[in-house]
């Protein structure tokens, strides 16, 4: 049948108004060509918490984004992950842009992330500033905010952008601009100060009013808030340790001669590449031997060695690298599982969400584990329960005791808990901290987080191990993230020693693994941002091929290959099941 003509449709010209679809299915209409913020900045509820970004028809734009059809609009708020991110990227280019005005002989560099919200910064080419400059240097950025002065973006032909930085004396920036492939570069200026930024900002200073500025070691720690409690700066905890981790990465980057992606894009490019992972790697060994001589030098106060850690940080692989040392130590390591002490499935407690909270540590029998660990210690035998993970429920047992040269390893995230054990003194314990805690970054600005190398690690594991997609996964990161800052960070500080289990070379070998299944999210699903977010990332880095990475690597925990995935320490020479034990489970 041919089209006939339907009476109600005639030909138009386009309406100067356009509707904005919100979620809740309220309408806003405004002007064609306004930019979004300026539809959201009606809303009531626009400061609780800020909007600061918005989802237009699937797509992350920044407020300043122009709607030109009817579209659906979804607010970006700094309760999310996204608009967090928005705001700590806006307020890193504040504090650079009033950095450079205040000690223009200096330069700045955001260095890491610390737990409870904050970057933690270095000054080079003059001595850490005192507390009196810190104080300067606050006082600039909030007469700035005051202001509420413009972010201006452009787009600079790519050798025009590395003329610029050229002239500015920014080597690392021109390094890594150096390997990129578009012929543009996104920036964005404040004030007389150009930067390229790696993401959306906000549209001006005066969105960017919770932070402060606190000395830490030979530096500073810029704070913002955290998602919870998006309006309000948390009270600074110390963090020596973490202080010290960066420190030996720095250590470790300076040995290597790379500073940041640029240097490393620029080893694998003359070939050097195979030697990058064979140095990383022999440094990792070198810090496994240097734990487990601290855990010997201990040996004869310390029966149990605690090994915690959030999601992919590489658990696995150290608990078993660094049972190989101890062995060689002439130690024998007698591995027991804090999983192995859940509480029954059905008895686990509710979030608030009234779902079960796996990651709580109530949903670990705690008397049962320290009433077994204090027999152990004191030369007893018990019985040891194993946990079903289909049935969820405690099943079987095996009469264990420790002999004089064993030492008990325990891997779980609740390791540095101080609630964990009660019946024995802190002496007879050795916590051990692990995780992806530093990276090498873009630049002096622009910082890698961790958490997205530990992502992407997740991915590719999830993939060959599971059958897991990418949408998958990054759909349940947000509550394994949300465990981890509950259950995990705040403890980190207890622990004896540190290993950050980050390889300077690894986003360069992960990049041919995470690409195809990160290409397979669905376009306009809310995964999808995050997914085109990471491979935005993983587009900046040179390619490794996995072929020279070592077996016993941490890597292959996520890539698959690891000489260590089927080894296991065996003390059943004195264990022995017991059956009347088991029906006492």
């Amino acid at each position: 049948m041919f089209l006939q003509p339907d009476p109600e449709i005639s030909l138009g010209s386009a309406h100067h108004l356009v509707e904005v679809h919100l979620p809740d299915g309220r309408v806003l209409s405004g002007p064609r060509h306004a930019a979004v913020g300026r539809f959201l900045s009606i809303l009531p509820e626009r400061d609780t918490p800020p909007i600061v970004g918005a989802i237009v028809n699937g797509e992350l734009r920044e407020l300043t984004f122009p709607i030109k059809m009817d579209s659906t609009v979804c607010p970006v708020t700094m309760g999310e992950a996204d608009g967090m991110l928005i705001y700590r990227r806006s307020l890193v280019f504040l504090l650079e842009t009033a950095f450079e005005e205040c000690f223009p002989e200096a330069e700045l560099r955001v260095d890491h992330s610390v737990s409870s919200g904050g970057y933690f910064c270095q000054v080079f080419e003059r001595p850490p500033l005192d507390k009196r400059e810190l104080a300067i240097l606050e006082t600039a950025m909030r007469r700035m905010v005051e202001a509420d002065l413009p972010f201006t973006r452009q787009e600079m032909p790519l050798s025009e952008s590395i003329d610029y930085f050229r002239k500015k004396g920014d080597n690392e920036k021109v390094r890594l601009l150096m390997h990129r492939t578009k012929n543009y570069l996104t920036v964005y200026q404040l004030k007389d100060h150009l930067d390229y930024h790696h993401g959306y900002m906000v549209p001006s200073t005066g969105y960017l009013r919770w932070f402060a500025i606190y000395r830490a070691g030979e530096g500073f720690t810029l704070r913002f808030p955290r998602r919870h409690a998006p309006t309000e700066v948390l009270p600074m905890p110390e963090y020596p340790k973490l202080l010290n981790t960066f420190r030996l990465y720095g250590a470790w980057l300076d040995r290597l001669g790379i500073s940041s992606v640029g240097a490393l894009n620029d080893a694998i490019k003359i070939k050097r590449g195979d030697e990058i992972i064979l140095v990383s790697e022999a440094l990792h060994e070198q810090h496994v031997s240097e734990i487990a001589r601290k855990i010997l030098n201990r040996s004869q106060e310390v029966r149990v060695v605690l090994i915690a850690g959030p999601s992919s940080s590489g658990k696995t692989t150290f608990s078993k690298r660094l049972a190989v040392q101890l062995l060689a130590y002439g130690l024998s390591p007698f591995p027991l599982a804090i999983d192995d002490y859940f509480i029954d499935r059905d008895l686990t407690p509710l979030n608030e969400d009234g779902e079960p909270d796996f990651e709580s540590i109530r949903a670990v029998d705690l008397e049962r584990l320290d009433a077994d660990l204090s027999v152990l210690i004191s030369g007893g035998s018990v019985h040891l329960p194993r946990y079903n993970f289909v049935s969820g429920k405690r099943e079987g047992a095996e009469v264990a005791e420790l002999r004089p040269d064993e030492i008990i390893i325990m891997e779980g995230i609740h390791g540095l808990n101080p609630e964990l054990f009660t019946r024995f003194p802190a002496s007879q314990t050795f916590r051990i901290y692990v995780s992806a805690l530093t990276q090498i970054n873009l630049d002096r600005h622009n910082r890698i987080s961790t958490t997205d190398t530990r992502l992407i690690r997740r991915i590719i594991r999830d993939a060959r191990e599971r059958g897991y997609s990418a949408q998958t996964t990054i759909q349940r990161w947000e509550s394994v993230r949300r465990g981890e800052k509950r259950y995990i960070f705040p403890f980190q500080e207890n622990s004896n020693v540190m290993f950050n289990s980050a390889l300077v070379y690894e986003l360069s070998a992960l990049k041919p693994f995470a690409e195809p299944l990160l290409r397979q999210v669905q376009v306009g699903s809310r995964e999808y941002i995050e997914a085109k977010r990471l491979l935005a990332l993983l587009e900046w880095f040179l390619p490794l091929e996995a072929d020279l990475i070592p077996d016993n690597s941490i890597l292959r925990e996520f890539i698959g290959g690891s000489s260590l995935e089927h080894f296991k320490l065996w003390h059943n020479h004195h264990q022995k099941t017991d059956p009347e034990a088991a029906k006492r489970i």
